[in-house]
């Protein structure tokens, strides 16, 4: 069995920034246990799988589509990177008649679309809540060390932990942190949380002025620090939108590898979230029948 297979760099203009997805296009859905062990091969953040919704359509001309997120570890319920890099391939490679496809997902439907030179994803805002410190404080310690924290706040939907830095920190010192991913796996292993968002005010003065920025750890699913994660900005374009009293916000996730998003805050309780994508690998993965 050959099945189509792409890596995409996502959130980015330039290859080997922003986040690496895998994207294998299917003709018809596999076994479970056939997407995890296909995800552990490709080791990247996320691998996803899109198939057709009808059987009359084809990559080029469907407007519905199947598709599912796996890290290393396991399933995931949202990705936006991977999101972004399977529509890049629909659109850039497939040339995908529709101006928006909807993908099937255990979120719900998502509807993507092209604009200009970006990507734009039509996701669900996913709103935290207030979160006591003192219930948190050893993750916190391991994540942030003796940094200032301003708030602290949960999203169970998605099972992460932000953890905002006080304004008077600078960016560094949010890029400098290191935490130890096994560390954290050991003081959290109720499954309640499953990835850490460090973030803080983006400096007005800086070239592009950012409105926050931000990191993701999340050795839970595999992944000490995912580079770009769209999946976060759900959360985080929800809690800045109300903080900053904006809409439309530029963000940065300040990993090693770096990624820009553009936020639009709806008020249908959606986001639109957008991005560029990069292909640099096409090829053919071989499976035994």
């Amino acid at each position: 069995m050959n099945i189509p297979i792409f890596v995409v760099d996502a959130f980015t203009t330039q290859a080997f920034r922003g986040n690496p997805a895998a994207v294998c296009l299917l003709q018809h859905e596999l076994h479970d246990d056939l997407y995890q062990k296909i995800a552990a091969e490709m080791n990247l953040s996320e691998t996803a799988f899109i198939w057709t919704l009808n059987s009359s359509d084809d990559f080029s001309s469907g407007v519905r589509f199947g598709l599912r997120w796996f890290t290393p570890k396991n399933e995931i319920p949202l990705c936006g990177h991977a999101t972004i890099a399977s529509a890049a391939v629909l659109f850039y490679h497939k040339k995908n008649v529709n101006p928006s496809v909807t993908f099937e997902t255990l979120s719900g439907e998502l509807y993507v679309r092209m604009h200009e030179e970006a990507i734009v994803m039509d996701f669900p805002q996913n709103k935290p809540t207030p979160q006591d410190p003192k219930e948190v404080k050893d993750l916190i310690k391991i994540a942030v060390g003796d940094l200032p924290v301003a708030d602290v706040q949960h999203c169970g939907a998605i099972k992460a932990l932000m953890v905002r830095l006080s304004d008077h920190c600078d960016r560094t010192a949010l890029t400098s942190l290191q935490p130890d991913p096994e560390a954290l796996l050991h003081a959290e292993s109720s499954g309640r949380i499953k990835s850490i968002i460090v973030t803080m005010k983006g400096d007005p003065s800086s070239k592009p002025a950012y409105d926050f920025i931000s990191r993701n750890f999340a050795p839970w699913h595999g992944i000490p620090e995912d580079p770009v994660t769209g999946s976060a900005h759900t959360i985080l374009g929800s809690y800045w939108s109300e903080k900053l009293d904006k809409k439309k916000m530029l963000a940065y996730q300040c990993s090693s590898r770096g990624g820009e998003l553009t936020l639009n805050l709806k008020d249908d309780g959606r986001v639109d979230i957008a991005g560029r994508a990069v292909t640099v690998l096409k090829g053919m993965l071989i499976l035994p029948l």
